[in-house]
């Protein structure tokens, strides 16, 4: 029988990688600015066409553009935090799924442990089992 097991991906924190996901982390934050940008002009073009907007409706916006404002400063502080990582920390990257062959008379405690994938600038260099 095959069964689907969540498998955690951990990156090997190097120049390389520290480089990408700066930029990465720029892109996002440049992207929720423009965001609030076009949020804060459709809300004017709104109060400038309808003479008078509902509170409701300007409450929406608010809520949308601190929503947005509030991952701008997650953002802000996980830069901060990757500045001061040294090089070879293991960042949880992400999970996946894998398929699993499961044979009676198999260890359960082993197959339901998981296993973690590690990898260095994108290149796989250990599987383990947790």
């Amino acid at each position: 029988m095959r069964i689907l097991q969540t498998v955690s991906v951990k990156q090997i924190l190097t120049e390389t990688s520290k480089n990408n996901l700066l930029e990465k982390f720029k892109h996002n934050k440049q992207q929720l600015k423009k965001e609030c940008d076009q949020l804060l002009f459709e809300m004017r073009k709104m109060e400038r066409t309808r003479k008078m907007v509902s509170g409701s409706l300007k409450s929406q916006f608010d809520k949308e553009i601190d929503i947005r404002k509030e991952k701008v400063k997650l953002i802000e502080f996980q830069m901060e935090q990757l500045e001061i990582l040294p090089l070879g920390s293991e960042l949880h990257d992400q999970e996946v799924q894998a398929i699993i062959d499961v044979q009676v008379g198999d260890n359960w405690d082993e197959i339901n442990n998981g296993k973690t994938i590690v990898v260095k600038d994108g290149i796989v260099t250990e599987i383990r089992e947790r």
